[in-house]
């Protein structure tokens, strides 16, 4: 199992990015995903998840109306786009797979810098 993940940065507040994670070694199509953020100093938060088909998402309520995440499952990808960017959504970000019977995979993070 492999999660990159990727679009990190730095950006202005007020701004905006988008998140890709690339999954592999797994079966993308059939699996619920999630991001997670860490910030200095604060507890791992679940950002947004999404189901196998994408029927269904949810956001943790930091985030809700700002965030948006999505998949493709052609390409084995899932996307948190990022606007309205506050400082307090520095964070390194975290994609997330639980996978039955195997556990569960997180990627290497990427950095998000929200500052002026």
């Amino acid at each position: 199992v492999q999660l990159v993940e990727s679009g990190g940065g730095l950006v202005q507040p007020g701004g905006s990015l988008k998140l890709s994670c690339a999954a592999s070694g797994f079966t993308f199509s059939s699996s619920a995903m999630s991001w997670y953020r860490l910030a200095p100093g604060k507890e791992r938060e679940l950002v947004a998840t999404i189901t196998n088909t994408g029927g269904t998402t949810n956001y943790a309520d930091s985030v809700k109306g700002r965030f948006t995440i999505s998949r493709d499952n052609a390409k084995n990808t899932v996307y948190l786009q990022m606007n309205s960017l506050k400082p307090e959504d520095t964070a390194a970000y975290y994609c997330h797979v639980r996978i039955p019977y195997m556990g569960n995979y997180w990627g290497q993070g990427t950095q998000v810098t929200v500052s002026s």
